[in-house]
């Protein structure tokens, strides 16, 4: 009866022991995310404790940063230490879901098909469901109201990019302004800008089957383009030349939705403007679509929490209040509050709300961030003269057909 007793205890300690390595009796969660800012974080937070409330649980919260978050992330999923729940950006997804360290989610529990139709590529690899569409955006083209008036005598944005080259060449001869604002060496974001011209201009840069097609003639127009439109201004990081703009000093320039914020906080009263991506004479204005995800991990000790607030923060309902409360973060993937009628106030959101219906997402391909890099490496060589862009992009598509043999 003694040994019987102690049996049934050690099966008892076994049982629980399990249950607590497999985190079925705990209820914390860690979630890495990359919205840092102050006010940021208390938007992060906010959301959070409302989950924690409803699941009696709790959620430990780790900010990244765009420049080496990603690093971190690879190190964390080395070493074992990698977080239940992870945000990631739409370019990233192929590379982590294809290195097997994102957990399988289910297409029905987690409603993917609630979601806007160009944001749900980037969640599969090998027709498997690895992450969820949080919030996506787009870039628009801004433009100084004030500068443009004087130099056409009219307040309307060029439609076209011969038009907009143009109107940056008069505006540029003005002192101590610039005509257009052109990213040179910055990574991950002069891709953004230069695939959106291969697309507006009828080019790709891989075709169906996944073969590079870079040296197109529609890519060599759309990059010697991107090159005469930075000779009528100023080639500089993101950064800058948002301050510039900013400033009063940039006539044109490609940006997002964080602009809106800066120029309301930094320069109010600036007389500027955003409109849909130009033409180029046949093809409508394509811009880049970006977007935030949400992954679980493969190994997550509470997969069933972690699942639950990885549904939770892409659910609209959510996500709609974290777009509101940030307003530059984009809007929500859920298509049921895609165009919420809270925009309608915010006259410029709604030209970005337009532009998404003619956006693109880049290719899901787990070497994208190595094809990201070729693209930027051709352009800077076009943009300083070193190369035409046809030489350029002759060299680039070289070097993505070894990379992708």
């Amino acid at each position: 009866m003694k040994s019987s007793f102690y049996a049934v205890c050690v099966v008892l300690i076994l049982l629980l022991s399990c249950n607590k390595e497999n985190g079925v009796s705990s209820n914390k969660i860690q979630f890495w995310h990359f919205w840092s800012e102050p006010y940021q974080l208390n938007v992060i937070k906010g959301l959070v404790e409302k989950f924690e409330k409803e699941n009696n649980c709790t959620v430990e919260l780790t900010e990244l940063s765009w420049n080496d978050g990603k690093t971190k992330l690879f190190a964390a999923f080395n070493s074992k230490t990698a977080p239940d729940v992870l945000e990631l950006g739409s370019d990233w997804v192929a590379q982590f879901s294809s290195s097997g360290v994102l957990a399988q989610l289910d297409n029905k529990e987690m409603e993917i098909s609630k979601f806007i139709d160009f944001s749900t590529a980037p969640s599969y690899y090998d027709n498997k469901l690895y992450a969820l569409p949080w919030i996506v955006d787009t870039r628009v083209l801004f433009y100084n109201v004030d500068l443009l008036e004087k130099v056409t005598g009219s307040n309307i944005p060029p439609k076209t990019f011969d038009s907009l080259l143009l109107i940056a060449e008069k505006i540029n001869n003005i002192e101590g302004i610039y005509g257009f604002g052109a990213n040179g060496s910055d990574r991950h974001r002069l891709y953004k800008k230069l695939v959106a011209m291969f697309w507006t201009f009828g080019g790709d840069i891989l075709d169906k089957s996944g073969k590079p097609v870079i040296n197109t003639e529609q890519n060599i127009k759309a990059l010697n383009m991107y090159v005469e439109l930075s000779r009528e201004g100023l080639i500089e990081t993101q950064r800058q030349l948002d301050a510039v703009f900013t400033e009063g000093k940039l006539g044109f320039q490609f940006s997002g939705g964080w602009l809106i914020e800066k120029i309301k906080n930094e320069n109010p009263n600036l007389h500027y403007n955003v409109a849909l991506i130009p033409d180029d004479n046949t093809n409508k204005g394509v811009s880049f679509a970006g977007g935030e995800y949400i992954a679980v991990n493969a190994k997550s000790k509470n997969m069933t929490l972690a699942k639950k607030l990885a549904k939770y923060l892409t659910d609209g309902r959510n996500s709609i209040e974290f777009c509101k409360k940030i307003i530059e973060a984009g809007f929500p993937a859920d298509k049921n509050y895609f165009q919420d009628n809270f925009y309608k106030a915010f006259p410029k959101r709604l030209v970005f709300a337009e532009q998404l219906k003619y956006a693109r997402m880049t290719p899901v391909n787990p070497q994208w961030l190595d094809i990201e890099q070729i693209i930027e490496e051709a352009a800077v060589e076009a943009l300083y003269g070193k190369k035409d862009s046809r030489e350029s992009l002759n060299n680039a598509q070289e070097k993505l057909q070894n990379l992708l043999k």
